[in-house]
């Protein structure tokens, strides 16, 4: 596990105590299901009930002599146990309690998850109110646009994060399954009975079908929905690290007193969290891609995913639940600069509203193709001939040309280059999103 991102709660998920508990849970619940079946005498399963226990580092001392978790745990059950311990894993196959533990540990994550998400949606809607018509540049390929708001670039990320709450949900649902139906899925020696008793106690559903193992492209499913949520978090990290480029400085993570950004230069202010949640990602969409390979497994099982999923799940949810809850400060500190906004907005004199002028013109009788070639030749002029400060180049451009006049006159030219007429949707895309 990557300990420097492990917070508290998703931490004691995939811990070892953590682990041996669940599995001592569903020992127990199997014994009382055998109970029930008439298999175990019911004082000999009190009294696994009132002695069964563990202790991590004896489970470690046997293990280094047999070699398998699942036997060294049952071993030293059957320390505190005793006679009545031949009652225990009665019937079953390490598996069975290795994935139904397993399932429950990523249930208990998943449950996390939904929560930090949870979290990072209610700020996302607060600060997306709260620059719901600061206007700003829109980019596509990097480069002006039109103008939109930031308000409007948070209420996509928190439309984003609605789909992912979504799809950890749903994934949730599949994953939340148990297996308890022997060595190589066919109830040989085991009631199914056991199986829809333990489960249901748990809060899982048996699997219809398995082999000794419950099938690995639940787990690949629930990787790769960790991996888009970890995306979505990326591209939101992204915009910000862009938009805290010197030249740019629209936003920028919060700068804490005595924070230092630089060992040579004492003035960098750099985006250090979210270019970490940037490399983070990276982790989580390998680990999706190690999980793919685990599905492709020989017969009924071989144990080459094991190794695999003992990594990739625990420091998956782990990361994931870091990078939520990091990026949620980020956004709750995030420090906005509207005057940057509106000095970049107003960077190319006036050109941003190009597409504007060609609609009015054509809309007025213009030829599109025409209308299209004017409004590119006088925007390439005022591109080459711009002039720092000169911000209605463009417009006097086309307030001098004879062509135009014949269709626009300058009040309606005028409000063409009107900022404010970029931010009359904006209440419906909010109104659309609920917010």
């Amino acid at each position: 596990m990557i300990s420097r991102y492990t917070r508290p709660e998703m931490g004691n998920i995939w811990s070892d105590e953590n682990k041996f508990r669940l599995f001592l849970e569903i020992e127990i619940l199997a014994c009382e299901a055998q109970a029930k079946l008439g298999n175990i005498p019911l004082d000999s399963l009190e009294k696994i009930k009132q002695k069964a226990s563990f202790n991590l580092k004896r489970i470690h001392e046997i293990e280094n002599v047999v070699k398998h978790d699942v036997i060294a745990f049952l071993t030293n059950v059957g320390e505190y146990v005793g006679e009545e311990s031949r009652y225990i894993h009665l019937g079953m196959t390490s598996s069975d309690i290795l994935d139904t533990g397993l399932s429950l540990q990523m249930k208990q994550s998943a449950e996390i998850i939904i929560k930090d998400l949870e979290k990072l949606r209610d700020v996302l809607v607060k600060r997306a109110k709260e620059f719901r018509y600061s206007i700003m540049i829109g980019r596509t390929h990097g480069v002006h646009a039109e103008p939109i708001t930031f308000g409007l670039k948070l209420a996509l990320w928190y439309d984003e994060i609605l789909r992912d709450i979504e799809r950890i949900q749903n994934t949730l649902k599949n994953i939340s399954v148990g297996k308890i139906s022997g060595a190589v899925g066919t109830y040989e020696h085991i009631d199914p009975y056991i199986e829809e008793y333990v489960c249901e106690k748990l809060g899982l559903k048996p699997v219809k079908t398995s082999t000794q193992i419950i099938q690995r492209d639940l787990h690949a499913e629930f990787l790769s929905v960790l991996a888009i949520i970890a995306c979505s978090i990326e591209k939101f990290a992204t915009e910000i690290r862009h938009l805290q480029k010197t030249e740019v400085l629209e936003v920028e993570e919060y700068f804490s007193p005595g924070q230092k950004g630089s060992s040579a230069m004492p003035h960098k202010r750099n985006p250090i969290t979210c270019e970490r949640i940037s490399g983070l990602a990276r982790v989580i969409r390998a680990n999706a891609q190690a999980a793919f390979e685990n599905i492709a497994l020989w017969h009924e099982r071989d144990i080459s995913h094991s190794s695999v999923e003992r990594i990739i799940i625990p420091d998956s949810c782990i990361l994931l639940d870091y990078m939520i809850t990091t990026f949620t400060e980020i956004l709750e500190k995030l420090v906005v600069y509207p005057e940057n906004m509106e000095k970049n907005l107003k960077m190319t004199g006036g050109l941003i509203f190009s597409q504007e002028l060609m609609l009015a013109l054509t809309l007025k009788g213009m030829k599109r193709e025409d209308a299209y070639a004017l409004v590119q030749k006088y925007s390439m002029e005022a591109w080459k001939e711009r002039i720092s400060g000169s911000e209605n180049l463009f417009m006097q451009k086309i307030m001098n040309d004879p062509d135009v006049k014949k269709y626009l006159n300058e009040v309606e030219i005028e409000k063409i280059f009107d900022y404010n007429r970029c931010i009359k949707k904006v209440d419906y895309i909010f109104n659309k999103l609920g917010i």
